[in-house]
This record gives structure tokens, C-alpha cells and sequence, in this order.
């Protein structure tokens, strides 16, 4: 194995100190549970406002609306 200057050793040790900094810092923000909630928050948003899923949610409303009202009416 050939020899290294102790110098090119420090800077290789140095890069990869600094590559592995930069792989923890973006794992923490990624596994952040502030980040994950926010994320998970704003894809229910997403899915919830599209045009299809109003007008089920809209129908099932209508349709626990019609239920409550005959089950009171029937007391």
C-alpha cells in the first residue's frame, strides 16, 4: 500500500467530516415531526379540495344530514 502524505490524510478526513454533516443535517430535517406533520397536513389539503372528493364528502354530508333529521322526527 503506498504511503500517504499526512496532510492529504487530514483534508480526505476533513471532506468526509464535512459530507457527513451534510447527510445528518438533511436527515433531521427530513425526519423533522414538524416538517412531517406540515407535509402530511398540506397532501390532506391537496386531496380533499379536489373537485371529486368535495362533492362525495358534500353527498355524504347531505346523506347524515337526511338520517339525523328522520331519526329525530321519528322519536
Amino acid at each position: 500500500m503506498a504511503e500517504r502524505d499526512p496532510d492529504t490524510i487530514k483534508k480526505d478526513i476533513d471532506q468526509a467530516r464535512q459530507q457527513l454533516a451534510s447527510t445528518v443535517d438533511i436527515l433531521a430535517d427530513r425526519a423533522n415531526p414538524r416538517r412531517l406533520a406540515d407535509s402530511a397536513k398540506a397532501r390532506a389539503i391537496e386531496i380533499v379540495t379536489q373537485p371529486a372528493v368535495l362533492a362525495s364528502l358534500a353527498g355524504v354530508g347531505g346523506l347524515v344530514l337526511i338520517l339525523a333529521v328522520r331519526r329525530w322526527r321519528h322519536r
